[in-house]
């Protein structure tokens, strides 16, 4: 009955200003409750050759102290090592050199694109692809909020096996699977046609990889990623994928956004050992009831501010940090 009244001439214009002006509302109050992350105590970085790498930019500095201070707390483990948009003013360097130990703070304008896309994210992934020589690192994203104990993510990094955050409850069902395997299951009709989404599009044309049958892959989603320290998947192979998604898309799809994510899944579940953690506690927000034992979520753009939940979980995380 909503959608058809909202086709009436007039009236879908009017709903979407409205829902527009409601999603600007919560931000707004977002922000104001995250406030509260300054009167928790600083993070105490540990030397125990776990990295956690966000990229940030000053619009985010607060959700990002909120997913930074929760995860480690939680997780107990890791230094921090943040990638700069761009946007972070020196102010922002002051509050983040207080609050997360004094982190290293890297320039994006600095990365080497090494032959893949800029932009997108791109650089991240090249960031992570280049520590991971020397330290685990965890690829964190700014819109994410730890609410317990992480018991699989800390497992994984304390064997050094990476790790892959599913996609959604469907990624789990199928698991990790060849490429012309992952397609026939995911995409019966064949591939994705424009205007879909550039994950759609690869991933529907991934049976045509040059070595499909030696190559797996898995839904991921690249907010919330760990690579072993040391393994397999660096900035060449990211390349040597990008290449091949780029003959398989277009070079012009290749560039779009979510390209980036589509490499980060296809590196991992290449990976020996890699796990994948149980979406009932690690989970993407699609506007769906909470599961019942969520540990760690992430507010995916589409829904972030929907309705309240990201407010609330906020609130949770900063009521679950000590005080000085």
């Amino acid at each position: 009955m909503m959608d058809a009244i909202r086709k009436l001439p007039g009236i879908g214009l009017a709903c979407h200003l409205v829902d527009r002006q409601s999603r600007a509302h919560r931000m707004k109050r977002h922000f104001r409750h995250a406030r509260a992350i300054q009167a928790t105590p600083p993070i105490v970085p540990k030397q125990d050759g776990v990295v956690i790498l966000s990229m940030i930019g000053t619009a985010t500095v607060l959700p990002y102290l909120v997913a930074v201070k929760s995860f480690h707390h939680h997780l107990g483990m890791g230094r921090i090592v943040i990638l700069d948009d761009g946007t972070l003013t020196d102010a922002d360097k002051r509050l983040l050199a207080h609050h997360v130990g004094s982190p290293t703070i890297l320039r994006l304008a600095d990365v080497d694109g090494a032959g893949c896309p800029r932009g997108g994210a791109w650089e991240r992934l090249l960031t992570v692809l280049a520590l991971r020589a020397e330290d685990y690192v965890i690829q964190l994203d700014s819109d994410t909020v730890t609410l317990g104990d992480i018991p699989e993510a800390r497992a994984a990094i304390v064997a050094n096996d990476s790790f892959i955050f599913l996609g959604g409850p469907d990624a789990e069902d199928m698991g990790i699977r060849t490429l012309p395997d992952f397609v026939a299951h995911r995409y019966p009709q064949g591939p994705a046609a424009e205007p879909a989404h550039i994950q759609s599009l690869i991933e529907s044309r991934l049976a045509d990889h040059r070595d499909a049958d030696r190559h797996h892959y898995v839904r991921g989603c690249a907010g919330f990623a760990g690579f072993a320290r040391g393994g397999p998947s660096g900035q060449a192979e990211a390349v040597r994928f990008s290449q091949e998604g780029a003959r398989l898309v277009g070079d012009t799809a290749w560039t779009r956004w979510g390209s980036e994510q589509v490499t980060s899944n296809f590196l991992l579940a290449n990976e020996p050992g890699v796990r994948l953690l149980p979406y009932a506690r690690y989970h993407n927000y699609w506007l769906e009831p909470q599961p019942v034992d969520e540990r760690f979520i992430h507010f995916v753009g589409t829904h972030r501010y929907s309705d309240d939940r990201y407010i609330v979980a906020t609130d949770r995380a900063i009521a679950l940090l000590p005080r000085p």
